[in-house]
């Protein structure tokens, strides 16, 4: 009997009941793991001598996962991704992994990403590309690629992912699954490479809204070593988890959502923005009232120059110190300037330079005024018109991107301009620090796409409730990805 499909809940009952071993659990994940890495190349390292637990009440005990490889994990290769950090062995371990690790969870394996997480595409990483399991032609999104597309693919329950614009929650909408970034600063950044620090947020991605909540409440906490994080003791996100979501109100962007303004539609954008509205309908079904509300376009049309501009400036002061002499291999040259410049050059992706040069440009004296303190100025614009939508409502609903994934030989084109508030809006949600989920929404062409809920912070109970009771009236929750399973 396989186990790895299954939810954890169903896991644990199986684990106390003796009706399977952890190290049955662990044997079946990485069986699972080879068999896929050589069509998906998922990840960085498949971790073979991973141990068995201790199976305790607690219900993450004995049951193996996955880790984004940019996060910081003692003894087992880290390497971000990147060439930069190819040979990297930490020393310590990143909290979020050590406060799962109490748990009695099993890491067993290490999952690709997008360079250091700069990328939407899961084509950046230095091991090759991140195949989607529903569609080996298809990509998977980014920069949590890998570990939307182990889960998707029945190799573990769930596995961590970091967000810095979308990077958890448009992956889990291309792979068919749940991916959920909290609040910012509930679980801890510390050990997690940092790309942007004022975006970055860790999460998970899983099959079901029940165990992300699960999983973010063994993650979550206040960490002297994050300074950002807060004391979120009092939030019990699986504990709270109801499906009564009856008088809750949601708004959506109605002219982003609106197929006329799209005068270009393919029949994908339009199959797509049907099933949104089709959701709605479910959403009001279950008691919620929903609103097509107006944001200013000049701000929407302004998200992704935003992100742009503050990511690569944040990005460009994070990574000061990947010089190689600290970690990494050594460069080659005649002195210390040569040795540094030979190993950036070799070891940074063009998309890394390029962004790394954006970032140079916009913290110069002469050019932060008009660029770097413009675009907080924005982002500062964009973040209060929401808060004021939340005051009046519950959760803000949208589709996520475009469309299903997109084909991996259309990624230089996959963004058209009269889409881009589609693929771009879920950086609203770093923006803000503001807590979103994606969940399933049903199939386009036969591969899925998603609907994303985002909340104000510190309302992530709320969020997932509605996310919970909108799973529940679909039939896409725990759902294995089809091209694996032939």
């Amino acid at each position: 009997m396989k186990y790895m499909d299954k939810g954890l809940l169903e896991i644990h009952e199986s684990l106390k009941k003796k009706e399977v071993t952890s190290t049955e659990l662990i044997k079946e994940s990485l069986e699972k793991a080879h068999e896929i890495q050589e069509k998906t190349n998922a990840f960085v390292t498949i971790i073979d001598d991973a141990k068995e637990v201790e199976v305790t009440d607690e219900i993450l005990s004995g049951i193996p996962y996955g880790v984004k490889d940019n996060y910081s994990t003692k003894g087992i290769l880290s390497t971000g991704s990147s060439n930069t950090l190819k040979n990297y062995v930490p020393f310590f371990t990143a909290t979020a992994v050590e406060n799962l690790e109490k748990k009695g969870a099993v890491a067993i394996g290490k999952t690709t990403l997008d360079e250091f997480g700069m990328g939407g595409t899961g084509t950046t990483a230095h091991t090759g590309i991140v195949h989607n399991p529903w569609d080996y032609d298809r990509m998977c999104a980014g920069s949590s690629s890998g570990s939307a597309a182990s889960v998707a693919a029945g190799v573990y329950p769930y596995a961590l992912g970091s967000d810095t614009g979308d990077s958890i929650r448009k992956p889990a909408a291309y792979c068919g699954i749940v991916g959920y970034k909290p609040t910012y600063g509930m679980i801890s950044r510390y050990g997690l490479f940092p790309f942007a620090s004022s975006l970055d947020h860790c999460g998970v991605l899983t099959r079901s809204v029940e165990d992300a909540a699960i999983v973010v409440d063994a993650m979550k906490g206040i960490d002297k070593k994050d300074m950002t994080t807060w004391d979120s003791k009092d939030i019990h996100l699986y504990e709270n988890l109801k499906k009564e979501v009856k008088g809750k109100k949601l708004f959506y962007l109605k002219e982003v959502c609106d197929i006329n303004n799209y005068p270009d539609a393919n029949d994908e954008l339009k199959e797509h923005l049907k099933n949104f509205q089709e959701t709605l309908k479910k959403c009001e079904e279950l008691g919620m009232t929903v609103e097509g509300v107006s944001m200013d376009q000049k701000l929407l049309n302004a998200l992704p120059s935003v992100y742009v501009v503050i990511s690569c400036a944040e990005a460009t002061s994070n990574m000061s110190n990947l010089t190689g002499f600290i970690f990494g291999p050594r460069g080659e040259g005649k002195n210390y300037r040569e040795m540094m410049k030979d190993y950036r050059t070799k070891g940074f992706s063009p998309l890394i330079k390029r962004r790394f040069i954006i970032g140079s440009y916009v913290l110069q004296k002469e050019n932060q005024e008009k660029y770097f303190k413009n675009a907080q100025r924005v982002r500062r614009l964009i973040v209060d018109q929401m808060k004021e939508f939340f005051e009046k409502y519950d959760g803000f609903i949208m589709p996520v991107g475009s469309g299903p994934a997109k084909l991996l030989k259309e990624q230089d084109d996959m963004i058209k301009s009269d889409t881009t508030v589609l693929e771009e809006h879920l950086q609203i949600g770093n923006f803000g620090g503001f807590p979103s989920i994606t969940i399933p929404n049903g199939f386009i062409k036969g591969l899925p796409v998603g609907v994303n809920i985002t909340g104000n912070c510190y309302q992530d109970e709320k969020v997932l409730n509605i996310a919970f009771a909108l799973e529940s009236s679909m039939n896409y929750k725990g759902q294995i990805a089809c091209e694996v399973t032939k």
